[in-house]
């Protein structure tokens, strides 16, 4: 097997090994515990730093959709996720739906 193979499976090995050693740890924890609280916060706060640099400093493929349609999906999304419920796979489809339209629209 090639190098980058070996380095693939490494990869997919740890991630497996931390995602075991999470469940284990926080199994028996409740989810309003404050670790798992802690936690989801973290989750959310990388997401968004994602996001805000997707949006603002896109690379390869994103680079050539225009600032005005990330920014109306960016909206879009952030709308739908601020609406009760928080239903995050709402959001996501609101904010592609309003990328594509935008970007459509302007083309």
């Amino acid at each position: 097997m090639s190098q980058a193979t070996w380095g693939l499976l490494a990869l997919a090995a740890a991630c497996l090994t931390l995602r075991a050693a999470g469940l284990w740890l926080a199994g028996p924890l409740r989810p309003d515990h404050p670790f798992i609280r802690w936690a989801a916060s973290v989750a959310v706060a990388t997401l968004s730093a994602f996001i805000v640099l997707a949006v603002l400093a896109p690379a390869g493929a994103l680079a050539a959709i225009p600032w005005p349609a990330r920014l109306a999906g960016a909206a879009a999304a952030l709308a739908v996720l601020l609406a009760p419920g928080e239903r995050v796979l709402a959001a996501l489809l609101a904010g592609l739906g309003a990328t594509g339209a935008v970007w459509w629209l302007a083309a």
